[in-house]
């Protein structure tokens, strides 16, 4: 039960951030109400909770970027660390494109020898 309440709330959620309404506890219950979905009365409570102060649209736009979400107020926390980060991944990447040196010699021993 608890999974599709959190999918209810979920999409709920996301009708009202496509209408650009803001989402309170209160008009996820409405949406779910119309629905004709029951929940437990903490769901829709919960997700307004979770996303207050977070932008739907964008974090639904950035999901493959490859940073990770950061919570309310850490944005520009986990924006300095990504940008701290991509100039470490590209050195990392370049260590690995570099192939180690492999010795022609096979010290005398053959595979049909």
């Amino acid at each position: 039960m608890s999974t599709k309440a959190e999918l209810a709330c979920v999409y709920s959620a996301l009708i009202l951030a496509d209408d650009d309404v803001a989402v309170t506890g209160e008009k996820i219950q409405t949406i779910l109400k119309a629905a004709n979905v029951e929940v437990e009365p903490y769901w829709p409570g919960l997700f307004a909770k979770a996303l207050e102060g977070v932008n739907i649209k964008d974090l639904i736009t950035n999901v493959g970027s490859g940073v990770g979400a950061a919570p309310a107020g850490g944005a520009p926390v986990a924006a300095a660390a990504a940008a701290d980060a991509a100039p470490a991944a590209k050195e990392a990447e370049k260590k690995k494109e570099e192939p180690e040196e492999e010795s022609d010699d096979d010290m005398g021993f053959g595979l049909f020898d």
